[in-house]
């Protein structure tokens, strides 16, 4: 089966962006992580899928899978992203539009400067929420991880996140505590790790080990994450410039029960077309 597709980037987190609106589309698992491959598909760090909405509330209905083929809730880099394709397409000539996502409607609405804003609607913290197994909320939760006992932020912004404060970014063990507090037992659905690191009262630092793709570049829902949290705990004020590997977010968050706002760059790097037949994961030595 051949597939129409597009490659982008939302401050180097990579998409392979499918219209499943005009062209029949059925991946499984497998199919997904053949096209994510690096080396033998088109690589991506998730593969978005673009649908009609079932809910005469949404425009459209946004579907984001992992590169290791796993769906997940929510994705805010991808999210802009999603709505320059839509745009660029001539699927929708609505400069803001109303999404559904497997954690509620989104809506992204693209700006005059060319950058995209995203509504990611209110943080959640409730543990039964995010989810994370712990008897009740708090502003910390100790978390023993490879032989350490970390202090973290558990929330959830559509998807789950462990945010953890650290001195420098650039010497922060993120590939190696990454792994272990994305696996860890409490949090049942895994997680996505943050690393942050407090800059001024307007500026943080961010690298997030994601949850079923490993370190991206940037990650949109962990700006959030990290916003929120800095936030929260007086280590800054709203709004919020966040410099990730891969280019500058903006966080704008007003507490309490208050949506998240992410602003960021939304690329089309190219087009192109696949086909799934031909396509294999990295082979393993015989």
């Amino acid at each position: 089966m051949k597939l129409k597709f597009s490659k982008m980037h939302g401050a180097g987190n990579d998409f392979v962006v499918i219209d499943a609106v005009r062209q029949r589309v059925q991946l499984d698992a497998a199919q997904v992580r053949a096209i994510a491959d690096r080396h033998f598909g088109v690589g991506c760090d998730q593969l978005l899928l673009v649908e009609a909405s079932d809910d005469p509330a949404a425009d459209f209905r946004y579907r984001i899978f992992n590169a290791d083929g796993g769906e997940v809730e929510q994705c805010g880099n991808g999210a802009r992203c999603f709505a320059r394709f839509v745009h660029e397409q001539g699927l929708t000539d609505k400069r803001e539009i109303r999404v559904v996502t497997r954690s509620g409607i989104i809506v992204p609405r693209l700006e005059d400067d060319g950058r995209v804003t995203v509504d990611m609607g209110p943080p959640r913290f409730a543990p039964a929420e995010i989810p994370f197994d712990a008897p009740a909320r708090a502003d910390f939760y100790d978390l023993d991880v490879a032989g350490e006992r970390l202090a973290i932020t558990a929330l959830s912004m559509g998807n789950p996140h462990a945010v953890l404060r650290v001195e420098d970014v650039d010497t922060a063990p993120v590939a190696r505590l990454g792994p272990a507090i994305e696996s860890h037992p409490r949090f049942p659905r895994r997680v996505n790790a943050g690393f942050v690191q407090v800059v001024d009262r307007h500026r943080l630092r961010l690298r997030v080990y994601e949850r079923g793709a490993g370190e991206t570049l940037s990650c949109g829902t962990g700006a959030c994450a990290a916003a929120v949290t800095a936030i929260l705990h007086g280590w800054a004020d709203s709004p919020l410039n966040i410099a990730t590997r891969g280019g500058l977010l903006t966080l704008r968050w007003a507490g309490a029960d208050s949506p998240v706002f992410l602003t960021g760059p939304a690329v089309t790097v190219f087009e192109g077309t696949t086909d799934l037949a031909t396509l294999q994961t990295s082979p393993t030595l015989p």
